[in-house]
């Protein structure tokens, strides 16, 4: 089994309104692009499909009633991965420096955010177990 390359995730869990799904994947293509391009491993997007699974017995709190989502709302859980906290310290940095400029060339952009701030979260994570 080969090593995994990734020792760093930054991961992402916000609410959309479903109406803003198409704005969303849009901005996340973008995103993605420009993570990729400064050299992040992998970006990955993720849609909740099955946010209420039947665990049997298994109790647990869903991600639904974690993100205090209303039915009109779906959940995104995201994540990019690095070699290190360091590679993702530069990664960001480059990131941003792109986004300041793009945000200088189009203002617009960024003012109507297809997604509740209040209910977005991010970390980033250390890679205890990997199974690539």
């Amino acid at each position: 089994m080969a090593k995994s390359q990734t020792k760093y995730v930054d991961g992402y869990l916000l609410v959309v309104p479903k109406s803003s799904v198409d704005q969303y994947r849009k901005m996340a293509r973008e995103g993605a692009e420009m993570w990729m391009k400064h050299g992040a491993l992998s970006y990955r997007e993720c849609m909740g499909d099955d946010l209420n699974p039947d665990m049997g017995e298994f109790k647990f709190l869903p991600f639904s009633k974690l993100a205090k989502m209303k039915p009109d709302e779906t959940v995104w859980f995201s994540y990019i991965e690095y070699k290190s906290k360091a590679h993702r310290d530069q990664v960001n940095k480059k990131v941003m420096k792109g986004m300041e400029e793009y945000a200088k060339e189009h203002p617009d952009h960024m003012k109507d955010m297809p997604w509740d701030m209040k209910k977005f979260s991010y970390g980033g994570f250390t890679v205890e177990v990997a199974n690539d």
